[in-house]
C-alpha cells in the first residue's frame, strides 16, 4: 500500500512539473508614463490573458560615440525611473502578474543602439564603466523586487562584440547581485553572431524578422516567411542549449507589416487592422506550441487603455483593435 502511494506521488508531482515546465511567458512591454499605475491600468492586461510584462527603465546618451549614459534623473517619466520601476513592479504583484525588468538605452535624435561604437580605449572604458552603473542599479532593484527575469542588454551589437570581455564579466557582477533568471535582447539579425548565450539562461531575440514584401500579407504567406528564419533560431538553440525567449516582437497594424517589422516610420495612413492580425497569429501558431519556445513580449502595451490604439491607429499597439482578441485567444491557450 505505501509503494503504491508513492508510485500515485510520483506520478503527480511529474505532471506537475511537466505542467510548470510547459507555462509560456505570455508577456506584454509595459509602456512607461508620467504617473503611477492602478489596479484599473493592470486589468486590462489581465483580460488578454498575460501573465508577464517588461518594465523598461531608461538611460540616455547623446551619440552613439558618447560614452555617458543618463539615467534615474528627475527629467524623466516617473516609470522610466527608480522609483516608478518600483511602484509599477508591486502593482503588477498584486494582480499576481510576473516580470521582465529590461534597461534600455535611448540615442538622442533616435539613432539606432546597435551602432554605438567609442573611438577610443579611454572611452570604451568609460561607457563601460557607465554601462555597469546603469544595469548593476536595476539588478540590485530586481532582486529587491524578487523580479522574475532581468535583461542586461537591449540591440548593442557594435558594443558586445568590440567587448566579448567586458560582457562576460557584466555578467558575473549581475549574478552576484541577482538570483533570477538573465537575457540580452539581441536584435533578429544580430543573436547568431552572439558567444555568451550559454552564460545567460535564454537566448533573447527581438523578434522583427522580415516575412513578406506583400502589402497585406495571407496567414499562408506570413507562414512560408518564417521558415528559413525558424531553422536558423533551432540552430543557435541546439548549439547552446537553451530556451528562445522573444524579448520583444509585435506588428504594426500598417500595410506592409511583414517587409520590415521593425520599422516606425509612415506614422500617418495606411491602417490595415487584418495584416497586424495574421501577422500575430501565425507567430504563435509557428513558435507558441514548440517546447523549446519559452515565450514572448509583445511590443507595446500603453497604461491609458481606452485611449490609445483603435481602428485608425497604424502603429505597433493591439489595443482597441481586432488584434487584442487573436493574443487574448492565443495566451489563453
Amino acid at each position: 500500500m505505501k509503494y503504491k502511494w508513492l508510485l500515485i506521488l510520483s506520478a503527480i508531482f511529474l505532471h506537475s512539473s511537466c505542467e510548470s515546465q510547459g507555462k509560456k511567458i505570455n508577456g506584454v512591454s509595459f509602456v512607461a508614463s508620467p504617473n503611477k499605475i492602478t489596479h484599473e491600468n493592470i486589468q486590462p492586461v489581465k483580460k488578454v490573458s498575460a501573465n508577464y510584462v517588461s518594465l523598461m527603465p531608461f538611460g540616455f546618451i547623446e551619440d552613439i560615440n558618447s560614452p555617458k549614459i543618463i539615467f534615474n534623473s528627475s527629467r524623466q517619466w516617473f516609470g522610466e525611473t527608480k522609483e516608478g520601476i518600483e511602484q509599477y513592479a508591486n502593482e503588477f504583484k498584486k494582480s499576481e502578474i510576473k516580470l521582465m525588468l529590461k534597461p534600455q538605452i535611448w540615442v538622442w535624435h533616435g539613432k539606432y543602439t546597435g551602432l554605438i561604437t567609442m573611438n577610443s580605449e579611454d572611452k570604451w572604458e568609460q561607457l563601460e564603466n557607465s554601462y555597469s552603473k546603469f544595469i548593476l542599479t536595476y539588478a540590485e532593484l530586481a532582486q529587491k523586487l524578487d523580479i522574475e527575469i532581468f535583461c542586461i542588454g537591449t540591440e548593442l551589437e557594435k558594443f558586445v562584440l568590440n567587448r566579448p570581455q567586458y560582457w562576460s564579466k557584466l555578467i558575473s557582477e549581475v549574478k552576484k547581485v541577482y538570483s533570477g533568471k538573465i537575457t540580452y535582447a539581441a536584435n533578429w539579425d544580430e543573436y547568431k553572431r552572439l558567444s555568451f548565450w550559454n552564460e545567460l539562461d535564454f537566448i533573447g531575440i527581438d523578434a522583427y524578422f522580415p516575412l513578406s514584401d506583400k502589402k497585406s500579407p495571407t496567414i499562408e504567406e506570413l507562414t512560408k516567411g518564417w521558415e528559413a528564419h525558424k531553422k536558423e533560431i533551432i540552430k543557435i538553440r541546439e548549439r547552446f542549449s537553451k530556451p528562445v525567449l522573444f524579448t520583444e516582437y509585435g506588428y504594426r497594424s500598417v500595410h506592409f507589416t511583414g517587409k520590415e517589422p521593425w520599422s516606425s516610420n509612415r506614422v500617418e495612413g495606411s491602417v490595415d487592422l487584418n495584416a497586424q492580425k495574421n501577422a500575430l497569429e501565425v507567430i504563435y501558431n509557428e513558435f507558441w506550441k514548440e517546447p523549446w519556445f519559452a515565450g514572448g513580449f509583445l511590443w507595446k502595451w500603453f497604461h491609458n487603455h481606452d485611449k490609445v490604439g483603435g481602428e485608425n491607429n497604424n502603429r505597433f499597439t493591439p489595443q482597441n483593435k481586432p488584434s487584442e482578441q487573436t493574443i487574448k485567444n492565443a495566451y489563453t491557450k
